[in-house]
């Protein structure tokens, strides 16, 4: 169960170069251990519900709207959007908030984030807490948007496929991104609609209508789609595989890795491959579960990972 609702007890604005400005807020305990949330995506933003896995009496709870996405303007905005340019922002607000060392928790994209983050800053990161394992590989791209998951979901796929002719079906990417890049309004909108609605359907073992909701709003639907796509057709502005192959610079950091069992937007394998990499961490796979953080089984072992953290790190 999640902790009550709570309200930021600071919210600001940070510029961080001439083109992007950043939403970001402080909630729980001034003094607490800190602890940053890095949202899905890219480009979903946070929610409300994001404050709520952590004991606001414990920690110090930092969330913010990544380039383009939420609160953060321009919207849905690619330039000089990438995950370099995401490592550089949470460095910053690190420094502004004069922050030495915190806690990364993010799930899906955000898992992504927080190991390209704490692989380049390894000395900042006091523990890993991670959900969704998005390793944003080749394979792991083609599996939910080209040929893998269509065959789990054939409905919900052919409402994917709609928007894009039969002859550029063979590179489902390439064909939204031109569409999400596009001069057209009304064509841009319709696919990136029909693009968050694909992500929706499959996150959850049983249908929640709030995800669909969230993910179908028109504002969340632009620039998670756009964003996304944007990042993928680029293979994430990263080396292939470079997660997995830098895994040795974790292993000094306690972890612990949440993951559904039938999770088909970010398969369990991609998991079980970090896990391989970096033993030191815990897997807690979660029966009759898929991706969503809003699933009851995932939503648990997250408030129990917190809580554990915060025991481990301040007994240490």
């Amino acid at each position: 169960m999640l902790y009550p609702a709570i309200r930021p007890y600071e919210t600001h604005r940070l510029q961080v170069d001439a083109r992007h400005e950043l939403y970001l807020e402080e909630c729980g305990s001034p003094d607490g251990l800190p602890v940053l949330f890095l949202h899905g995506g890219p480009g979903a933003g946070c929610e409300e519900y994001h404050r709520q896995f952590f004991d606001p009496e414990n920690y110090r709870i930092i969330l913010f709207d990544q380039r383009g996405a939420g609160r953060s303007i321009p919207h849905a905005d690619l330039t000089d959007n990438t995950t370099p340019h995401l490592i550089k922002d949470i460095e910053r607000i690190r420094e502004e908030l004069r922050i030495d060392e915190w806690v990364i928790f993010g799930g899906s994209w955000g898992s992504t984030l927080a190991l390209a983050y704490t692989q380049a800053h390894s000395d900042r990161v006091l523990a890993l807490i991670l959900r969704g394992i998005f390793l944003c590989r080749r394979s792991d791209l083609l599996w939910f948007y080209q040929q893998g998951a269509n065959v789990l979901f054939p409905d919900y796929w052919d409402d994917f496929l709609e928007p894009i002719p039969e002859a550029e079906r063979g590179d489902m990417m390439n064909a939204y991104y031109k569409r999400l890049t596009g001069n057209d309004d009304l064509v841009c909108m319709k696919a990136a609609k029909a693009w968050s609605l694909w992500e929706a359907r499959c996150s959850n073992l049983q249908h929640d209508a709030r995800v669909i909701e969230s993910f179908s709003e028109p504002h969340t639907a632009l620039s998670l789609a756009r964003i996304e796509c944007h990042y993928f057709v680029n293979n994430i502005f990263l080396e292939d595989n470079q997660l997995l192959r830098n895994s040795d610079r974790l292993e000094d950091i306690p972890g612990i890795i949440v993951h559904g069992r039938y999770d088909i937007v970010c398969p369990i394998e991609q998991a079980f491959a970090l896990h391989h990499a970096w033993p030191t961490a815990r897997l807690d796979i979660v029966a009759e579960a898929g991706h969503s953080a809003l699933e009851g089984g995932i939503t648990t072992a997250l408030v129990a990972a917190m809580r554990e953290i915060h025991e481990q790190l301040t007994r240490a």
